[in-house]
């Protein structure tokens, strides 16, 4: 796997930081257990709350927090650091996730990801071809 000088940014949705290899993720959910800011974007809340079944309000008030930044809201974690909406090895809203949990390990990782995740690097053509990215 390629070494990255930069571990990106989740604020960052166009960012991609390996150029010749797409990760494909295996739903490990090491990503998931890994401590700070899960962050949301204003237009990914609606589509959680609904997915939920819980008005913009009630999820607001169960599921988040302010960011350690202070620069908007992050899901709140459990007492283990996990992601508060990891439930056994399965995210309860995987269809909806945030796009900093989509993006992982493409868009952002953290240092040692490649230790602890079980994504698969596939040739960023193949993964092109595959529909798996828009073509660049």
């Amino acid at each position: 796997m390629s070494e990255h000088t930069s571990h990106g940014s989740p604020g960052n949705r166009a960012i991609s930081l390996d150029s010749e290899n797409y990760y494909v993720c295996q739903r490990c959910t090491a990503c998931c257990k890994w401590p700070g800011d899960v962050r949301l974007e204003d237009d990914e809340i609606p589509a959680i709350a609904a997915y939920l079944k819980l008005s913009e309000q009630e999820f607001l008030g169960q599921f988040t927090r302010l960011r350690s930044n202070r620069q908007g809201l992050s899901l709140i974690e459990k007492s283990n650091h996990e992601c508060i909406m990891l439930d056994g090895n399965a995210c309860r809203i995987h269809p909806v996730k945030p796009s900093q949990c989509a993006g992982f390990p493409n868009k952002w990782n953290f240092p040692g990801w490649q230790q602890v995740c079980e994504a698969k690097a596939i040739p960023m053509s193949n993964a092109i071809e595959r529909g798996l990215v828009k073509n660049r």
